[in-house]
């Protein structure tokens, strides 16, 4: 059977029994076949690491125990750790002159996880700071243990497509403008995992009642992404449509919004008045996120098409109502929808149309005297239509707010009930109300 030796034996041994030589500069502790063990609470000074006498200021590929001074006073350096390791192997890189906090220390991992992860290389930018990291195996690979870098040094990321579509505006009333459509905007961005990314989704404008002079469209309600790193990316509501105006009120003019309210009556008795198309994109944003809407001409009872995510509403003239602005086309679904089209204008002789993408059309008086606007599209963030008299104009339609992501980075994670499939390698979640996502 082999012997054992044990350190806290060593005590009683004569050091020549052990070192044949005093100027020896190998120290053979045991004979082949014997085992050396530690007792319990002593220290085996050096911990089998072996330090380079020669300082790294230029890139370098590290060997398994071994220590190394970094000094990166005149560049930042990368450092390549091994392409193998084996359970315990260690590594031990400090900072030779404090300066990694000008100059970082990057590792690249060479293949092998850190920190369970295969990406991103680890940066260290401290001055002062020392690196101790030792090998754990395939599954987690190289951790560090030193009191300073236990902290996660390869955090995560998912990129995620955002589309943000906010609540179209509600048509104006008592021969009315068509409602603007709610902004429209995309995002990509990439977001830490474990990131509360907080959704809010606009409600469109309610309807008017056009019982008296001034009844103009409500503007929509804005739809918002927001999240610790991210970007806030905010669309705002439609711009309600215009009105007939007061005799003491010349303001016949659309609501400004994502997309602009149309203009309305503006013409015949009393007053005769020019009325202007509500301003798109408003707030600025770029790429803008929606246009404006339509002017109401002079000579005629109409209403003016309120402005799309696509286009500008369409004005009116004579009698005829204009059409609402086209939306904007998305596959973020996996398919192709077109999101936020302005809402008609209402019209004596022809009611302008809904634009592509959930705008209501415009009321025709031909259906009736008190003819109502038909409202945009739910969660397509269309603009209402325009009605007549005392019809009632169209709401606009509820935002939408939508994410796309890689499946294989899906937590199932998030509040509110979003809709949630899959097109190809990516998971489409659906939000029509307000909730989260966790990354």
């Amino acid at each position: 059977m082999a012997s054992i030796i044990r350190t806290d034996a060593l005590q009683n041994l004569n050091t020549s029994n052990i070192i044949s030589q005093t100027n020896a500069t190998t120290l053979t502790l045991g004979y082949s076949g014997q085992t050396i063990a530690v007792a319990s609470g002593a220290t085996l000074l050096g911990g089998g690491i072996t330090w380079t006498s020669n300082v790294v200021t230029s890139a370098l590929t590290v060997a398994v125990n071994t220590g190394y001074f970094v000094n990166t006073s005149s560049n930042a350096i990368t450092v390549t750790l091994p392409a193998s390791a084996s359970v315990g192997n260690t590594i031990i890189l400090s900072d030779f002159n404090r300066t990694w906090g000008t100059n970082a220390l990057t590792l690249n991992q060479n293949s092998l996880n850190f920190q369970g992860f295969p990406n991103p290389n680890p940066v260290y930018n401290t001055s002062g700071q020392s690196v101790q990291l030792v090998y754990s195996g395939a599954t987690k690979g190289w951790i560090p243990i030193s009191d300073d870098d236990v902290t996660n040094e390869t955090p995560q990321t998912v990129d995620i497509d955002f589309l943000i579509v906010a609540g179209g505006g509600s048509g104006g009333a008592w021969v009315g403008g068509g409602g603007g459509a709610g902004g429209y905007r995309t995002s990509t961005q990439s977001a830490n995992v474990g990131t509360v990314i907080t959704v809010t989704v606009g409600d469109g404008g309610a309807g008017k009642t056009g019982s008296t002079a001034n009844q103009y469209g409500n503007n929509g309600s804005t739809s918002s992404i927001s999240g610790s790193g991210l970007t806030t990316i905010t669309s705002a509501g439609g711009g309600g449509g215009g009105a007939f105006p007061d005799p003491n009120n010349a303001a016949a003019d659309g609501r400004s919004g994502g997309s602009g309210g149309g203009a309305g009556s503006a013409g015949g008795s009393p007053g005769g008045y020019a009325g202007v198309g509500g301003s798109g994109n408003t707030p600025s944003v770029s790429p803008s996120q929606g246009n404006t809407g339509g002017n109401a001409g002079g000579g005629g009872y109409q209403g003016a098409g309120g402005g799309g995510a696509g286009a500008v509403g369409a004005s009116s003239s004579g009698d005829n109502g204009g059409n609402g602005g086209n939306g904007t086309a998305s596959s973020i679904t996996g398919s192709s929808v077109t999101y936020a089209g302005g809402g008609g204008g209402h019209g004596v002789s022809s009611a302008g149309t809904g634009g592509t993408g959930g705008g209501g059309a415009g009321a025709s008086a031909s259906t009736g005297p008190n003819a109502s606007g038909t409202s945009g599209t739910a969660n397509l963030g269309g603009g209402g239509g325009g009605a007549r008299d005392s019809g009632t104009s169209g709401s606009g339609g509820k935002g939408v707010v939508i994410l796309s992501l890689l499946t294989s980075k899906y937590t199932g994670t998030s509040t509110g009930s979003p809709t949630v499939t899959t097109s190809g390698s990516n998971t489409i979640l659906k939000f029509t109300g307000s909730g989260s996502y966790t990354a």
